[in-house]
């Protein structure tokens, strides 16, 4: 009686491999793969599209470009995150992080119809209109997320 209460306490410890530990470790490295993969192809996607240059702007210390672009990253990142989760397979995963990243370019869209010179005013520094732009991203990425789970 004893041996079955151990079991079923520890899970039965006495046969426990280390091989079990790591044994999707192959898996892992896919999705966590292809998820950087696609967040890096978000990003040369994204700062194409866009009409300014956020890398020599953050680079010249211009702290709007960087909230920006973060807010669109984190926007993009959250989706991928949940498909990397829910995914049934990488096709399925790939799908929804280009969805996402439609998803995140309509943002952009219809944040500068809203803010009228919202690029010029972020090429200039507002942080304002930035956190604004990023406040938009992310919260449309958490929604694209929750939306994901399925």
């Amino acid at each position: 009686m004893a041996a079955n209460i151990y079991d079923l306490l520890l899970g039965n410890a006495m046969s426990y491999t280390i091989g079990e530990s790591i044994r999707y470790v192959d898996d892992f490295l896919i999705y966590f793969g292809l998820a950087l993969a696609l967040f890096i192809a978000f990003f040369f996607v994204y700062t194409a599209i866009t009409p300014y240059k956020e890398l020599k702007l953050i680079r010249d210390g211009n702290t709007a470009a960087a909230i920006s672009l973060s807010g669109a990253m984190i926007g993009f990142a959250l989706p991928v995150a949940s498909t990397v989760a829910n995914a049934i397979n990488l096709v399925d995963m790939v799908v929804f992080a280009v969805v996402a990243t439609v998803v995140q370019l309509i943002v952009f869209v219809i944040a500068r119809m809203l803010m009228p010179g919202l690029t010029g005013s972020i090429e200039d520094g507002n942080t304002a209109k930035a956190t604004f732009l990023a406040t938009i991203s992310i919260s449309v990425g958490v929604l694209n997320a929750a939306a994901l789970v399925y």
